[in-house]
């Protein structure tokens, strides 16, 4: 792309100053680095990407209140992660993290997996129970 050509459409990140660094071909051929403010097509995948975001993390509050599923996979799409990188940093296979979603296994874990869990959110243990104290 030329460096005239660089998309500077109304990004989602515009009001916090944002500009995303490109690179495009100047006058000589070259390459270059040009400053972007935003694009349309990525702004719009962006905001989707956010808005199924917030619609899991929604979904995964209701079913904590509901005893479906514990606090764990509430904070787990909080902090935007998966079953993988969850376990990694909690140190447990993928499938103990999973088998902690369940209510009945999860408030039976001890003071120890339970800081675990409260380290890796930054949350204390009375939050980790009771996502109702957690601001969100």
């Amino acid at each position: 792309m030329k460096k005239d050509d660089v998309p500077q459409d109304k990004g989602s990140l515009e009001s916090a100053d944002f500009k995303e660094l490109c690179y495009a071909v100047d006058e000589n051929g070259e390459y270059t680095t040009v400053n972007s403010s935003g694009w349309t097509p990525k702004t719009i995948a962006l905001d989707n990407a956010i808005e199924d975001i917030n619609e899991r993390v929604e979904n995964a509050k209701k079913r904590v209140l509901n005893n479906e599923t514990s606090p764990v996979e509430y904070y787990m799409e909080y902090h935007k992660m998966d079953l993988g990188i969850l376990a990694s940093y909690v140190g447990l296979w993928k499938w103990r993290v999973k088998r902690h979603f369940k209510p009945k296994v999860f408030y039976k874990l001890s003071e120890k997996k339970l800081q675990k869990y409260a380290d890796v959110f930054d949350v204390t243990i009375e939050q980790l129970k009771n996502i109702t104290l957690h601001g969100n």
